[in-house]
């Protein structure tokens, strides 16, 4: 069970990068890159969504992936779960 639970943590972290990634180029609304990130969207989301409320404004860069990232390797991964 924890390495279910390890192998999805690090499905997500993996989701939040790759959202990250795509955030830098235009996408075209009817492309399949698009499809792929409104999936990571719907994934990601219900993490990022909460801390972005929470941080203070820093312009156009969101440290939101940062913060949610370090969340779950540390918190998540190394303290609860040991993997």
């Amino acid at each position: 069970m924890v390495a279910l639970l390890c192998q999805l943590s690090l499905a997500l972290v993996i989701a939040i990068w790759f959202r990250v990634i795509l955030s830098w180029f235009p996408l075209n609304p009817a492309g399949v890159m698009a499809k792929v990130n409104n999936a990571l969207g719907f994934v990601t989301e219900p993490i990022l969504g909460p801390i972005r409320r929470v941080l203070p404004s820093t312009g156009v860069i969101d440290l939101s992936p940062l913060i949610a990232w370090l969340a779950i390797e540390f918190l998540v991964r190394r303290l609860i779960l040991g993997c």
